[in-house]
Formats: structure tokens, C-alpha cells, sequence
């Protein structure tokens, strides 16, 4: 049976890789759950393979990607575990991703696998399935340990690093402020694949200027979303099928989009000299070069509703920041973190610790491993399998 692929697609980082595959193939499972409000959950249970039981259940997911065939999946199962990875309700598509959706998703995949004879259930998080696993963590305390591996900080805490700041009109993809451009040469850019070095006093007043771009749009979606709000309060107030009552249900209604232009702006892609650590130039987003992904149709978050944007991709309104969530997780934490992620710094990952409620805390530090692990997967999900068994 064939497990898994060399050339994966694009966007399927995570995907296992044949080094990656282990001696004994666990068997696999389609699964599909129906959330408590009706939505539709999707994805594979991997099991031990056959004979082997199992009492412990690990499962994993993303805001809007399908970890169904994750390199932990396959290396966890033959450890002995059933491993549900699933995606949520808003696979491939977060344009109105609403964590407070996802974690009714975990929730759903959680009680699937305690009514299949779990004693146990660990919740991964991976990237950005790390924040939403804490948030349903903290909200619902659906797993009994919680495991961030390369967890970034929250969607919307990522956003707000690799915003380009230097956007002049939402309206319009091109027009640039030059003394917030970091692909300027004027701030220290320098065409790929030469090195760049940015002057840390711009590198703050670059930071600011992200975090105002991020509050400009959070106003943006919090006005459309008043006047939705005011066209049902007046719709109701009106008289049925009058004019009135016909204006305030289409306002009520209407949902408008929004687009944000220029997502790859991080000036830690190309100077690797601020927070320094393992990782090489780049970003795992850009192909190669993060000018080009940064102006090309590819975006973090590039089409979003308003309720959608402040949810999921907001620094200040997303209530998946683990800043504020990981304080409420206090159930077995393990951490892991790669040093060579282009995504995640060092301090961002030594915060999480940090902030985690729990009393039983784990952090691992994964030397010269990238953000996905590949070359470290069977070590690191040796170390998960023996952080495991020591608990449960």
C-alpha cells in the first residue's frame, strides 16, 4: 500500500516523506463527523497496525488545511496511537474561517475518538493548528495534553510580522511608501539571494507601521459589520415588506470582502542577523524569493469577510492569540520548537512556554530542524511518543 509521496504538492509541506515512513504501516480509516451545529468534519484515522490495540488517541488539525496525511500521522500510529488528522469546515478556503467554528471542529473530532475507546486525548497542534488546538483547549477542555510543535503565536500574530507596511491604499496593490518598503535598497534590501541588513531603529518604525496597518483594517471590518448590524436592527423595527424593511434586510445581509494586498513582508526573511538563530533566508511561502510572493496573486489572508478577518487574521481581534490562551491550558504541555523555522523566533517560541498554565511543561528545542522537520520527524516524534507513554 502506497503511504506516502517524495514529490509532494505544492502547499503540502507537512505531507510525509518515504524517510519518514516506519517499518510497520498503520492502517487507515476515512472518518467523517457531524459537528454539534450541523457542520461536516473530514479526515483519516490512522491506526497501529493490525492486532495492535491502542487507548490513547492524538489528533491534529488546521484552520483551513487538511492534516489528514501529516508526517506525524503514519509515525504516531505505529508508536501505538490512533491519530486522527482531520480537517475543519473551512478546508483550503478561510475566507470566513471563525475559530470560534474550528473549535467546535476539535471538539467534534475529540468526542469521535473518546466514543471509538480513547482514554486519552492529546491534542496537537502544528503551525497554525498549534493556536487553534490551545484556543479549543482553553475554551472547552476537550484534550487531556496539549503538544505545540512549530505552533506559531496565533494566525493574526503572524499576520501582523509579515504585513507590508508600506501599502499606501488598501485599494491598490502597488502604490508603496518608500520609507517603509523593505524592498527598497535605500533600507538595506539587496536582490535575492544576496543578504540583507536592515538598521534596527527602521526595523522598529517598520514594526509600528505593521501594527497600524492591522488596526486600519480591523476598523474597516468592524464598520462593515455595524452596518450589517444597523440594517437588521432596522429591518426589524420596520413594517414587513415595506421599503424600509426591504433596505435594512439587504444591508443585514450584505457581506462584503475584503482583499489585502502584500502578505511576505518580514524583513527577518531576508536579514538574518535579527533574532538569529538556525534558519536560512526565505520564508517557507515565497518560491524562493519573498519579493515575488509578496506582490504575486499568492496571500496570507488576501480575501476575507469582516467577522472572517478579525477571527482569524487579526493581531489585536482574533481570540486565538496563545498569549491570551495558553494561560488556560493547564493540562500536560509539551512544546517543540525547530531552530531553523523561517516563521517562528526563537523568543516567540520561549513565550509560549512562558505563558502555559501548566505545572507539567515540556520544551524541546529542535537544532537546524525546519519548520515541517524534515531530516528531524522520526527523532522529534520519538520524543513525542516518550513524553506520551511517561503520562498516559
Amino acid at each position: 500500500m502506497e503511504l506516502v509521496w517524495d514529490e509532494r504538492p505544492i502547499g503540502m509541506s507537512f505531507w510525509p516523506l518515504d524517510a519518514d515512513a516506519p517499518a510497520s504501516i498503520p492502517r487507515r480509516e476515512d472518518i467523517r463527523i457531524r459537528t454539534q451545529d450541523g457542520a461536516l468534519v473530514r479526515g483519516v484515522l490512522w491506526t497501529p497496525p493490525t492486532g495492535e490495540a491502542w487507548k490513547t488517541a492524538v489528533i491534529l488539525s488546521h484552520p483551513r488545511g487538511d492534516f489528514s496525511h501529516h508526517y506525524a500521522c503514519p509515525l504516531l500510529a505505529a508508536a501505538g496511537y490512533a491519530v486522527l488528522g482531520f480537517a475543519t469546515r473551512y478546508l483550503n478556503n478561510d475566507a470566513d474561517c471563525l475559530h470560534e467554528s474550528c473549535v467546535l471542529d476539535v471538539v467534534a473530532a475529540a468526542g469521535e475518538m473518546r466514543s471509538r475507546g480513547a482514554e486519552n486525548v492529546i491534542l496537537f497542534g502544528n503551525s497554525g493548528g498549534g493556536s487553534l488546538m490551545a484556543l479549543a483547549q482553553a475554551e472547552t477542555q476537550c484534550g487531556d495534553a496539549w503538544i505545540g510543535c512549530a505552533a506559531h503565536p496565533g494566525e493574526g500574530v503572524f499576520m501582523e510580522q509579515v504585513i507590508d507596511p508600506s501599502v499606501l491604499d488598501e485599494t491598490d496593490a502597488l502604490g508603496v511608501n518608500p520609507d517603509l518598503d523593505m524592498y527598497d535598497p535605500a533600507n538595506g534590501w539587496r536582490p535575492w539571494p544576496e543578504p540583507c541588513q536592515y538598521d534596527p531603529a527602521w526595523v522598529a518604525r517598520y514594526r509600528q507601521a505593521q501594527r497600524a496597518r492591522i488596526e486600519r483594517i480591523d476598523a474597516r471590518a468592524r464598520e462593515a459589520l455595524a452596518i450589517g448590524k444597523q440594517g437588521r436592527v432596522d429591518a426589524r423595527d420596520a413594517v414587513a415588506g415595506s421599503d424600509a424593511w426591504r433596505d435594512g434586510r439587504r444591508r443585514g445581509l450584505y457581506t462584503p470582502y475584503m482583499v489585502t494586498y502584500r502578505t511576505l513582508a518580514n524583513p527577518a526573511y531576508l536579514d538574518l542577523s535579527i533574532e538569529p538563530d538556525d534558519r536560512p533566508m526565505g520564508s517557507l511561502f515565497a518560491f524562493p524569493d519573498p519579493f515575488e510572493s509578496n506582490y504575486s496573486s499568492f496571500g496570507l489572508g488576501r480575501v476575507m469577510t469582516p467577522r472572517g478577518w478579525l477571527s482569524t487574521w487579526s493581531s489585536i481581534s482574533s481570540p486565538a492569540r496563545l498569549a491570551d490562551t495558553m494561560p488556560r491550558v493547564n493540562c500536560p504541555t509539551m512544546i517543540l520548537h525547530p531552530t531553523a523555522d523561517t516563521e517562528i523566533r526563537l523568543s516567540q517560541a520561549r513565550a509560549i512556554r512562558d505563558a502555559s498554565g501548566a505545572e507539567d511543561r515540556t520544551y524541546v528545542e529542535l537544532e537546524n530542524a525546519p519548520h515541517y522537520l524534515e531530516g528531524h520527524r522520526v527523532s522529534a516524534m520519538e520524543q513525542v511518543d516518550g513524553w506520551i507513554r511517561a503520562r498516559f
